[in-house]
């Protein structure tokens, strides 16, 4: 992958990447050992003297990754030459792990790369527990990534939750720790790191409520503990579910949990367009 810019200014070449191009310092280094920043098609060193005018070029190939690119069905929500968004499974796990190489979000993506000749890399920018589904955002290369995570991603998700929802819309304020190890859950605790998220009911129902979420911050499990606290785990959630939660997720055949990625609100990091990518999944 290329990336292109028109310097704005005369100056050093590494003054033009980071303040024109907002180049990281390590992927700065990493691409001039290698004759992967061009000038007018001339690899460059960053001491270089670039002309108001001249075309700078970032050549973004990424190494191989480690596990295969496999042919799995692939949910296409957004694609240019930069993001990628799709439509995540429940079930899916999002990276490949010791245990197993095969099968997952990022061996899919991988092999539509190869079927489609990009040379590309599997960033996430959202992680979704195995049996979250929904928006999954990928960014196409390290540059692409480092810049998105300085933009604010406005994330909205879908849950359907056990019961009726204490209240219409408002914030769950619930302070988050960590288990002590081995165990990987988290609980509400007055002494955690402070968690928000803004909840309103979209639709309620005979024994059960659809609400949106809106994490406020970014808190492992935050959402499934943040409904489970006010009383209304999410259907078919594992580990943070209530007996009768569990007992009328059975009833109504809900073998993983109900909470979908719904939409993902953003700026696009080069052109500074705004981009909404919605999932076509539904709790």
């Amino acid at each position: 992958m290329e990336l292109h810019h028109t310097a704005l200014r005369n100056g050093r070449l590494s003054d033009i990447l980071k303040n024109e191009m907002r180049v990281s310092t390590g992927l700065m280094n990493r691409l001039k050992t290698t004759d992967r920043i061009l000038v007018s098609g001339v690899p460059q060193r960053t001491n270089f003297a670039v002309r108001c005018g001249d075309t700078v070029t970032l050549l973004l190939d990424e190494p191989e990754p480690e596990y295969p690119g496999e042919d799995l069905p692939l949910t296409i929500l957004y694609e240019d030459d930069h993001l990628l968004a799709v439509d995540k499974p429940a079930g899916m796990l999002i990276h490949p792990s010791r245990s197993r190489d095969t099968g997952t979000l990022a061996n899919a993506v991988i092999g539509h790369y190869a079927r489609t000749g990009q040379k590309s890399a599997f960033h996430p920018l959202t992680r979704l527990d195995r049996d979250t589904f929904g928006v999954v955002l990928i960014a196409k290369n390290s540059h692409i990534h480092a810049l998105l995570q300085q933009i604010p991603l406005q994330k909205t998700y879908q849950a359907l939750c056990f019961g009726a929802f204490p209240f219409e819309e408002g914030i769950i304020d619930a302070p988050i720790e960590r288990r002590p190890l081995p165990s990987l859950l988290r609980y509400i605790c007055p002494t955690g790191k402070p968690s928000r998220t803004r909840a309103r009911v979209l639709e309620r129902f005979d024994g059960h409520t659809l609400v949106e979420l809106q994490p406020l911050t970014g808190r492992t499990h935050q959402l499934r503990l943040h409904c489970a606290h006010v009383g209304c785990p999410i259907l078919g959630d594992p580990q943070y579910g209530s007996p009768e939660s569990a007992a009328f997720s059975e009833r109504f055949g809900y073998t993983y949990q109900r909470l979908c990625a719904k939409r993902i609100d953003l700026t696009h990091p080069l052109t500074g367009s705004a981009i909404t990518i919605e999932s076509r999944l539904s709790p």
